[in-house]
């Protein structure tokens, strides 16, 4: 049910990754499917080590993926301004930063969400993953903090709260 597929694949399904991002994000204002299939999608998949897993059954139910960060980039220089200098020294930089999950709504609340995001981590060499969620307590930030996410910051100052997760605990080191 849940496949690893590499750039060449999700470009190939972009428009339907897109229209899930669509549906699991409606009404906010980054949830436009056009965008995320034509632009943002394509952007991440040519960078570093882009993973991307997907739940199917006869059409996508989800999706997460990720990408090394590198000081450079957007969304770590972003970060990397708005957190204590110490914090960015140690997190920020050849980590692994997931930047979507998105499960359609019928699909929400069965354990999806967990399923990806296991996937997604399962085997990375990365010794730091980085995201960002809503600062809220909502069904997204619940599931982070239930597969071993810490709350790095909890008010990056424009809604999002900074997690991060140490892989080597999870691998035993």
């Amino acid at each position: 049910m849940i496949a690893v597929l590499d750039r060449t694949a999700s470009l190939g399904i972009a428009t339907e990754l897109g229209e899930v991002f669509a549906a699991a994000f409606a009404g906010e204002e980054h949830s436009d499917a056009t965008h995320f299939a034509t632009d943002q999608l394509p952007t991440h998949a040519g960078r570093d080590d882009f993973r991307l897993v997907a739940a199917r059954d006869e059409s996508v139910l989800g999706f997460a993926y990720g990408v090394t960060g590198w000081p450079g980039q957007w969304w770590s220089d972003r970060i990397a301004a708005a957190i204590p200098a110490e914090l960015a020294a140690e997190w920020i930089g050849g980590h692994f930063e997931v930047v979507e999950l998105a499960v359609i709504p019928e699909a929400q609340g069965r354990g999806l969400g967990a399923a990806l995001m296991t996937a997604l981590m399962d085997g990375l060499p990365h010794r730091k993953a980085l995201l960002t969620t809503y600062v809220d307590d909502r069904a997204a930030p619940r599931l982070y903090r239930r597969l071993g996410w810490q709350v790095l910051v909890p008010d990056l100052g424009w809604g999002s709260a900074l997690y991060g997760l140490d892989t080597g605990v999870l691998h035993g080191e």
